[in-house]
């Protein structure tokens, strides 16, 4: 019997980016779960929840550390952006049988790599005290730095899908250093299930090279693939198909099922 697959969208989006890729495994005998990280389920354009403002990454690990537990077997965890944090974290916590990180931000303690990823910082710190606040992300900054493999038709598709972001959730990402809570500490040495991390080789978001230090961290634990002409949103990506089945492979030879 195989084991479950839970997808995990990034920040701003929601299920549907993840949707791709769950009902490629669906279809190939995989039972799917794309659940949404609280408040991600609004339409687009809608205005966000009151609750977005406080809600941060512990609560997102809470609810789906919830999730996971109902299912019949520990799932393997796919995690996309900030979600490769929390796929990780449920990991540490005994929750997941495998874990598949896509372009995931980067752990407390791990400084910016590249321009690109100071430029992100830099322009939430142009927003003022977005902590404080729900956030809306501008089509230049997405379509430079995280829809750059994309057709500019599908740019605009997917922008316009974008929701908000809780102001404290990017503070935590992108400014770890200075959040008592440590919402991106990740408990690596307490991870006992496979690693496979993905890196998009044109993702200026979230650079390659911040995969290949991730993998590092887990040692044998982990496989690192280097992913050709794919950038941060890979699963939507033309071509997204040989990456499902990579992904499709390693499960196969890697994560007991």
């Amino acid at each position: 019997m195989k084991l479950p697959l839970v997808f995990l969208h990034g920040a701003f989006a929601g299920p549907w980016c993840m949707e791709p890729f769950a009902g490629y495994f669906a279809e190939r005998g995989w039972e799917c779960h794309v659940p949404a990280l609280r408040y991600h389920d609004t339409a687009p354009g809608e205005e966000p929840p009151a609750g977005l403002v406080d809600t941060g990454i512990d609560d997102y690990v809470d609810d789906l550390a919830a999730f996971v537990s109902k299912l019949d077997q520990k799932p393997v965890v796919f995690g996309h952006a900030v979600s490769g944090i929390i796929a990780q974290r449920l990991a540490a916590m005994g929750l997941a049988s495998g874990v598949v990180l896509i372009n995931s931000n980067v752990p407390w303690g791990m400084l910016p790599f590249t321009d690109g990823q100071r430029a992100v910082a830099k322009s939430l710190m142009e927003a003022g005290p977005f902590w404080k606040q729900p956030m809306r992300v501008e089509f230049d900054l997405m379509a430079g730095f995280a829809l750059n493999k994309l057709p500019p038709a599908k740019q605009h598709e997917v922008f316009d899908r974008l929701g908000a972001e809780s102001g404290r959730v990017m503070f935590e990402m992108f400014f770890w250093m200075f959040d008592d809570r440590k919402a991106v500490a990740v408990d690596h040495g307490s991870v006992g299930c496979p690693v496979l991390v993905l890196a998009g080789q044109e993702d200026k978001a979230v650079p390659a090279i911040a995969g290949r230090e991730i993998a590092k961290l887990y040692g044998e634990q982990a496989t690192f693939l280097e992913i050709a002409n794919h950038a941060h949103f890979m699963f939507l990506e033309p071509g997204w198909e040989k990456i499902a089945s990579q992904c499709a492979e390693w499960l196969s030879n890697t994560v007991q099922m």
